[in-house]
C-alpha cells in the first residue's frame, strides 16, 4: 500500500454492531499501523463512549429509530433523518475515505448512503440471519456483504460472503481444556458443568427458569454456572442463601468468559449475533433462548439457523415452563447427543472472521 489509507466505519447502537466494527478496523490496523480511520456514530449511544476507549475517532450524528411504542414521539424523525444525512456528507466530504464499512445500527444507514452517493466503496457486515431494513437497502450499493449465516434474505446472493462475526480476540485464543478449565473455576472436574449467561444486564427469563429448578440442579448433581446479570442479581443471593451449593457458583458478570465457556458442558443461552458466534467457536451443546423483542424476532431467526443443523436446541420465552427442563434434560442425559451438537456447531465457527473480510475488502478494491 503505497499512500496512507483512510477509513470510514460506522455501527453502533448495542456491543453487537459496535464491537464488531472495532475488531474490523483492528485487523486493517495491524496490517497498516498508518491508516486513519474514523467512526461515524449515534449521539447519545453507547458507540460515542466504547470507539474512543478502543482507540478510535469518532463523530456522532443525531439519528434514532423508530419508537414504536410512542407513535407520537416519531413526528421529528423525518427531519432528523435529513439532519443526519446533511451531517454525514459533510464528515465524509472531509475526510475522504478510501472505503467505508457498515455494521449496523442507526447510524450506519445515512453513512453508508452518504459514501455512496459520494462514490466511496462500501461494504456491509451483517450479523443477524435477517437483515435490517437499511442493510437490505444499502446491500444493492455494496461491493460485497459479509455474513454469519449462509443465506440471509433480502440480500443479493451474490455479493453474500459467509465469512462470520468477528469476535473478541481472548475467546479464540483463550479456550482450554474442559476438565483443566473446571479445576481453575473452583469445580468438579467430573460432574457435569451448563453454564447459563444472558448478557450484561442478565435475562429475567433465564433466571426465573433456574430460580424454578434449583431443587432439581442440586438433587441431580450438576453444577451450574450462573451469570444472573446486574438486575436480578441480589434478589438472587438473597433467595438461594439457605439453600447454598457447591455445585452452584453465582454470579452477576463474568469476567473470564472464555474460562467458563472451556469449563461447561452444555451452555444455556439468549440467542444474539456475536453470542451465538462465540458460543460456535467454543463448540459446546447449547439451549438458546432467543430474546423475543429482539427487533423483527432476528434472535429466533438466528437460532433456528443452528437448529436446522443440529447444532442446538431451543426454547421459545413463550414455552419456558412447558419445555424448558425437558429440553435440557435431553442434552444433559444423552452423551452422543452432545458430542454430535458440538461438532455440527463447527459449521458456524469462523475464528478468522476479522481476518477473511479484511482480505476479502482489498480483493474487492483490486
Amino acid at each position: 500500500m503505497n499512500k496512507k489509507l483512510k477509513v470510514l466505519l460506522s455501527g453502533g447502537g448495542t456491543g453487537g454492531h459496535i464491537f464488531p466494527a472495532i475488531a474490523i478496523a483492528d485487523e486493517i490496523r495491524k496490517r497498516f499501523p498508518d491508516t486513519e480511520f474514523l467512526f461515524i456514530g449515534a449521539n447519545g449511544k453507547m458507540e460515542m463512549e466504547k470507539v474512543p476507549q478502543a482507540g478510535y475517532n469518532i463523530e456522532g450524528i443525531d439519528i434514532a429509530g423508530i419508537d414504536r411504542g410512542n407513535m407520537l414521539s416519531n413526528l421529528g424523525l423525518p427531519f432528523k433523518i435529513l439532519k443526519s444525512l446533511s451531517r454525514s456528507k459533510k464528515i465524509i466530504k472531509r475526510f475522504a475515505p478510501d472505503f467505508a464499512i457498515g455494521t449496523g445500527g442507526f447510524a450506519s444507514g445515512p453513512a453508508l448512503y452518504e459514501a455512496s452517493k459520494l462514490g466511496v466503496p462500501i461494504f456491509i457486515q451483517e450479523q443477524n440471519a435477517h437483515a435490517g431494513v437499511t442493510n437490505k437497502i444499502l446491500s444493492k450499493k455494496a461491493k460485497a456483504v459479509f455474513t454469519a449465516y449462509p443465506k440471509v434474505e433480502g440480500f443479493p446472493t451474490e455479493k453474500i460472503k459467509f465469512l462470520g462475526n468477528p469476535i473478541r480476540e481472548n475467546i479464540i485464543s483463550g479456550m482450554e481444556e474442559t476438565s483443566q478449565a473446571k479445576e481453575k473455576m473452583g469445580l468438579d472436574n467430573k460432574k457435569l458443568t451448563i453454564l447459563s449467561v444472558g448478557g450484561s444486564l442478565g435475562s429475567r427469563t433465564l433466571n426465573n427458569a433456574w430460580r424454578s429448578h434449583f431443587d432439581e440442579i442440586v438433587n441431580k448433581d450438576y453444577q451450574l454456572i450462573w451469570q444472573t446479570g446486574k438486575l436480578d442479581y441480589k434478589d438472587i443471593i438473597e433467595e438461594t442463601k439457605d439453600k447454598t451449593s457447591s455445585n452452584i457458583q453465582i454470579l452477576e458478570f463474568i469476567k473470564d468468559m472464555e474460562k467458563a465457556y472451556s469449563a461447561a458442558d452444555i451452555i444455556v443461552s439468549r440467542a444474539g449475533a456475536i453470542a451465538i458466534s462465540e458460543l460456535a467457536v467454543a463448540q459446546k451443546p447449547v439451549l438458546l433462548i432467543p430474546f423475543p423483542f429482539a427487533a423483527e424476532d432476528h434472535q429466533t431467526k438466528n437460532a433456528l439457523n443452528l437448529v436446522e443443523k443440529n447444532a442446538a436446541r431451543m426454547v421459545k420465552d413463550s414455552e419456558m415452563q412447558e419445555k424448558f427442563w425437558n429440553t435440557l434434560m435431553e442434552i444433559c442425559d444423552n452423551e452422543a447427543l452432545r458430542k454430535e451438537m458440538s461438532e455440527s456447531l463447527e459449521y458456524f465457527a469462523k475464528p478468522n472472521a476479522a481476518k477473511e473480510i479484511v482480505d476479502e475488502i482489498f480483493i474487492k478494491l483490486q
